[in-house]
């Protein structure tokens, strides 16, 4: 058990264009605690890549592994080698799997962009290799793009060294933070939608800040997945004036993951 006051809320759903091709919700994330803090992570498969989603949840899987491991050597996060360390350590994880697999592996399973944190008592790192998303206290920080659509895979590392390394986004006391999200670059496209409204509902999608600001999604577990497939549940109605049903599509276009994480407070 992590002796962080830190509630958590987690939860990944596949974007629009994904299901209309056939394609698996690329996205992954991990979380996970240990006495000497928590590290949390999310992770999006390339989207050319044929099995890509091995290579996120495995790398996203790895990467909190290896911080945990490296806060129980008593490495801090605010220490010049934490990144380094656990950028090493990952590679080294990617390349004995793509030597078990073949070295087609890399570009069919084992490109992902990474968003990721480390908290202790004392220190709150958010790190990322790749696009994505992360807002703290309130404020929201978009991740890329890139050009060409092409993010620094971490993996790119494997062949050239440098190219896919691990960057430190912020380093903060934990005593300043109230509120961390890491999302994928599909969360970026959700902070967007304000104004529009849920599918088959009059009811507004409202701001991203709801959902580290409502109770709800950190008291019920299913709570904020359940937000998600509601964001991107399609829909049919009736439109009397022409006869005719019409579909009404999700929202979110691409795969969407999201790990929350508010400073714990009295509920009413």
């Amino acid at each position: 058990m992590s002796p962080l006051p830190f509630e958590l809320a987690a939860a990944t759903v596949q974007g629009r264009e994904h299901a209309r091709a056939g394609r698996n919700n690329q996205d992954a994330f991990f979380t996970r605690t240990s006495p000497r803090g928590l590290a949390a992570a999310v992770a999006d498969g390339c989207g050319s890549g044929r099995q890509s989603e091995l290579g996120a949840q495995l790398g996203a899987r790895r990467a909190v592994e290896g911080a945990l491991a490296l806060l129980e050597e008593g490495v801090s996060p605010g220490s010049p080698g934490f990144l380094a360390r656990l950028e090493a350590d990952l590679l080294c994880f990617l390349g004995g799997l793509a030597r078990e697999l073949g070295p087609s592996a890399v570009g069919e399973a084992l490109l992902f962009t990474l968003v990721g944190a480390v908290l202790t008592p004392d220190e709150v790192l958010v790190f990322c290799a790749g696009d994505g998303l992360w807002a703290l206290n309130g404020e929201v920080h978009p991740i890329g793009p890139f050009p060409g659509n092409a993010p620094p895979y971490l993996a790119y590392g494997l062949f050239k060294p440098g190219t896919g390394s691990l960057c430190s986004l912020t380093l903060r006391p934990t005593a300043e933070v109230h509120s961390l999200v890491l999302g994928t670059d599909g969360a970026a496209d959700l902070g967007g939608l304000a104004g529009a409204c849920v599918p088959d509902s009059d009811e507004p999608v409202g701001p991203l800040s709801r959902l580290w600001t409502e109770d709800r999604y950190f008291s019920h577990p299913d709570a904020l997945r359940r937000r998600l497939w509601l964001l991107n549940r399609e829909s049919v109605r009736a439109d009397f004036t022409a006869r005719r049903l019409v579909r009404v599509p999700g929202l979110l276009a691409d795969d969407t993951t999201l790990v929350i994480l508010r400073r714990q407070r009295e509920r009413n």
